[in-house]
């Protein structure tokens, strides 16, 4: 067998964006503006291209302060984008994502490297940048979608901790879905990649435990936080068409 990963040539590369221009062109047919579906496709390309050369560049550096330079911009990023679908209460909320995030992320990210794979040195990047993006993106997601139910529900007046609690829940379903889904519907990035790179399955399968409970944990401590930082900022808020 051979357990090396295939290169992909790069006019193979472009066979993969006929089913996403396709995607596009449902949207044209159907009137769907789809110019944010094309831009994000384009935004995506240019930021994969400009991260491979980071990171090639960040590996070979092996600077405790350039990762955690790189960890910051990373939060920041996760924080900002987190409340895209809110930017009237972006720039209140803004500090509570970014501390939710943080701490929930934050803390998961330092379990898992230091104590379940216990790296040396402990900012060795090839581990902690992948691993801090998955928690970080999940964590930014549920994040996103908890601020979004809690003020569509407190701008039709339901009360503080019944608006918390349905945009708790809320957040949550895509992480419990993938819960559910590993293994039967999907095998998710990391073990696909192991499993391609020739790592036997047995030990993809425990990477994959590791990383779907810091992907939950991350997810659920995050948004608690978020929801209750807010609190005192929704008291202060009066809802939308409220007199």
């Amino acid at each position: 067998m051979n357990n090396s990963i295939q290169t992909i040539p790069l006019l193979n590369l472009a066979i993969a964006f006929i089913p996403a221009l396709a995607g596009v062109g449902i949207l044209i047919k159907w009137s769907l503006n789809p110019g944010v579906a094309s831009y994000a496709l384009l935004r995506m390309l240019l930021q994969l291209l400009i991260i491979g050369y980071l990171l090639t560049f960040i590996f070979g550096a092996e600077s405790a302060w350039m990762i955690i330079l790189v960890l910051a911009v990373m939060l920041f990023a996760s924080s900002w984008i987190a409340l895209r679908t809110i930017p009237a209460r972006r720039a209140g909320m803004l500090r509570h994502a970014f501390m939710a995030i943080t701490v929930g992320g934050g803390i998961t990210l330092l379990l898992v490297t230091q104590g379940v794979l216990d790296l040396e040195p402990w900012y060795w990047p090839q581990y902690l940048i992948p691993l801090a993006g998955m928690i970080f993106a999940n964590a930014m997601t549920a994040v996103s979608l908890a601020a979004e139910r809690y003020f569509a529900e407190s701008s039709r007046g339901v009360e503080y901790q019944e608006a918390r609690n349905i945009a708790m829940a809320a957040a949550l379903v895509p992480v419990i879905n993938s819960l559910f889904a590993v293994g039967l519907v999907a095998l998710p990035g990391m073990m696909t990649g192991q499993i391609l790179s020739g790592i036997s399955p047995f030990i993809a399968v425990r990477y994959q435990v590791m990383v779907m409970c810091m992907i939950f944990g991350a997810s659920a401590i995050s948004t608690a936080l978020f929801l209750t930082l807010i609190k005192q900022a929704a008291a202060e808020t009066v809802p939308a068409g409220a007199d």
